[in-house]
């Protein structure tokens, strides 16, 4: 009776450890679950109120923008794709005297700053830091960079390096902002004009032209959009709302 009892125990240890032995078995060979991929870094979002972009497209016809106010009315229909059409947007972009009529300067059309991109960070604190009028203000330069010149959508703009490069933005502009004096067509009869001519440039990237300019690195070779995209633009404009 005891050894049928004994056996009874070890036939009961011995079935336990088989089954062990069976899931660890099955524990091996099962196949090994795919790791989750990591997902990417999240875009910035937009920020609720902005009040500098880069257009992320140009009017279509050159440098004829329809004069001041069809540039301004671009940059405003841009905006209010971003939900910022309830201000007021103006193009940074000077005139010459021209007709009869006085010459504009681009800094005198957008406010005084701050002005802050699609993130949220300011890229000129007032006309003053935004075209470097003290020798301080030179020396250190602006907020204006690849990196923070974004168009209404919060993409970058192309530049140097990039294919095709965009990076020259209509300005019609001296460095300080103001219109030029001279005979010289440098705004294409006012964006008026996508034939003959010349407009100012600048670069939002801060590279190519001999210069680092961001609104005053060179002239276009010419006004029309197949011109302007050969001197490495897409007759693209800033775009500041006045404060």
């Amino acid at each position: 009776m005891m050894m049928r009892k004994n056996m009874s125990l070890k036939q009961t240890l011995l079935a336990a450890a088989l089954l062990g032995l069976c899931g660890f078995v099955q524990a091996q060979t099962a196949p090994a679950t795919a790791a989750t991929p990591a997902s990417a870094p999240p875009t910035p979002a937009a920020v609720k109120d902005f009040s500098f972009f880069v257009t992320s497209s140009g009017a279509g016809n050159g440098a004829n923008l329809g004069g001041l106010a069809g540039a301004d009315a671009h940059c405003q229909k841009l905006a209010a794709t971003a939900g910022q059409g309830g201000k007021t947007w103006r193009a940074y972009l000077s005139t010459q005297a021209l007709d009869g009529q006085p010459a504009v300067n681009a800094r005198d059309r957008i406010g005084n700053g701050p002005w802050t991109n699609v993130r949220g960070a300011v890229v000129a604190k007032n006309l003053s830091h935004l075209h470097g009028d003290t020798l301080d203000e030179a020396r250190l330069g602006n907020n204006v960079t690849r990196a923070t010149a974004l168009t209404e959508k919060n993409e970058p703009v192309k530049g140097v390096g990039d294919r095709p490069n965009e990076h020259d933005i209509l300005t019609g502009s001296q460095p300080d902002g103001r219109a030029f004096t001279d005979a010289a067509d440098k705004t294409c009869r006012n964006y008026s004009s996508s034939a003959e001519g010349s407009v100012q440039l600048g670069h939002h990237d801060r590279t190519g032209g001999g210069n680092t300019s961001w609104n005053s690195t060179h002239g276009s070779r010419g006004c029309s959009q197949a011109n302007l995209v050969s001197t490495g633009g897409a007759g693209l404009l800033y775009c500041f709302a006045p404060n």
